[in-house]
């Protein structure tokens, strides 16, 4: 930019002083001329109607023009050809410096260094020719181009001074948001996530820092979750391992004990039970982590069913089981249809069911509920047990989760009902909420936005 300036302003400025001094000495040299003339014919006239001698007539009159100013010369010279001065005035070594040619214009310097115009011509007389010069002071014009360069010189040099410094600012302007920019990214990729340059111009520069964040805020979230994710799975591999070494130890235990020792009858049936219950137990957690494969890696083919009639059968086929527990099933459904897989979601209702049933120790009750949405169906089961605490209701759909780990394993649970009910409500456009207090029992809604026809 500042060579750009220099450049342009350099050659535009001395270019227009240049041609307006050339312009100036032109008409200087058109003044000098049309005065040489018309001082010349004006001698010349005098000399012809002259009846003085020795060119008395031509001496007065130029005497004349001098004492009214009516010349501009610096210097005036006239003398015979070669011989004798019969005028001059001003600087005498001025009009005889250098030779001049008849009606020719040359440039000549004093000893002071002024520049003029020496301009020579000739009056025929009677007796003999005179030689007539005269000079013209020129150095107003080269002054006054000294004085222009000088002012220019002092403009331009504040003229590239003020470009600079605007152009540096408008550098630091233009260049700022880039550097914040840069930042962010060295900010970021050192591992700084939060960071964003938060750059506000109403230019490239604001929308290019808008979609900039808007990356970083999404590539945030989706390191966030990933990291989430690899903890969940390093605590699924975890709980996975617990749950399978603890039955794994007892069934390793017991089989060694009647292999190796001899005992009685009743001591053979409490280990032949104890290893049964064990080996259910891991049947039940293989079948569940299955059930959550197929899940994940099936499609699925929605029909068209009644959630009424679903769960009406579920509930009457399991009521005598919960009654040897002492717990009372009780349900309430609206009339209806929806679109769902009907086998998963019976799934879904048995395991909600069997969350309620553990929390019940020493019976109780159990409600389901079903209400129709426009676009599926409310699924609700509600028990009076001791309730779950605030800060376990967030963590209920993580795998191997138990709000009560002593008892849920004591029941044969392994933590993945609720897990696997809430990916089968996903499946079916819709999530698990949970409703407890602490003292009043637990409501799981399940919402299931499969569709209706």
């Amino acid at each position: 930019m500042i060579w750009l300036l220099s450049l342009a302003f350099g050659v535009g400025g001395s270019l227009l002083i240049s041609i307006s001094f050339n312009n100036s000495i032109e008409r200087e040299k058109e003044a000098a001329l049309n005065s040489f003339q018309y001082v010349l014919r004006t001698l010349q006239l005098v000399n012809e109607v002259s009846t003085l001698p020795n060119n008395s007539d031509i001496l007065d009159v130029i005497h004349q023009m001098e004492k009214k100013g009516m010349n501009d010369f610096s210097a005036i010279s006239l003398s015979e050809h070669g011989g004798e001065t019969l005028y001059s005035s001003g600087s005498a070594e001025l009009a005889q410096l250098g030779g001049a040619a008849s009606n020719s214009l040359t440039l000549v310097s004093d000893d002071a260094g002024n520049r003029h115009f020496k301009v020579a011509g000739t009056i025929e007389t009677e007796a003999q020719a005179l030689q007539l010069i005269i000079c013209y002071d020129i150095q107003d014009i080269y002054t006054a181009r000294d004085e222009q360069y000088s002012v220019y010189a002092t403009a331009f040099a504040v003229t590239i001074a003020v470009g600079a410094a605007l152009s540096y600012l408008l550098s630091y302007l233009l260049t700022r948001p880039l550097g914040r920019l840069s930042a962010a990214t060295k900010r970021i990729a050192a591992g700084d996530l939060a960071y964003r340059s938060r750059v506000k111009t109403n230019d490239e520069f604001g929308t290019l820092s808008e979609n900039f964040d808007a990356m970083a805020e999404k590539l945030e979230e989706n390191i966030t979750e990933l990291k989430d994710s690899v903890r969940r799975q390093e605590e699924f591999m975890g709980s996975f391992a617990h749950e399978m070494k603890t039955p794994m130890t007892s069934i390793i235990g017991y089989a060694d004990l009647l292999r190796s020792r001899s005992l009685s009858p009743t001591e053979q049936m409490n280990a032949a039970n104890y290893i049964f219950s064990e080996g259910k137990r891991l049947e039940s957690l293989s079948l569940k982590l299955l059930d959550m494969i197929v899940l994940k890696n099936s499609k699925l083919e929605f029909k068209l069913t009644s959630p009424s009639t679903l769960i009406s059968s579920t509930v009457e086929y399991l009521k005598p089981i919960y009654a040897e527990a002492g717990i009372r099933l009780q349900y309430k459904c609206e009339e209806g249809e929806c679109l769902m897989e009907p086998d998963l979601v019976k799934s879904l209702l048995v395991n909600l069911m069997d969350n309620a049933r553990k929390a019940l120790d020493k019976g109780g009750n159990i409600y389901i509920m079903s209400v129709m949405l426009p676009d599926g169906c409310e699924i609700r089961v509600l028990d009076n047990g001791p309730g779950i605490p605030p800060e376990a209701l967030a963590h209920l759909t993580e795998a191997f989760y138990r709000v009560d780990k002593s008892r849920s394993r004591a029941q044969g649970g392994a933590g993945l009902g609720l897990s696997l009910c809430n990916d089968i409500a996903k499946l079916h456009g819709g999530c698990l909420k949970f409703q407890s207090r602490v003292g009043n029992g637990t409501q799981v809604t399940a919402e299931l936005h499969g569709g209706r026809i």
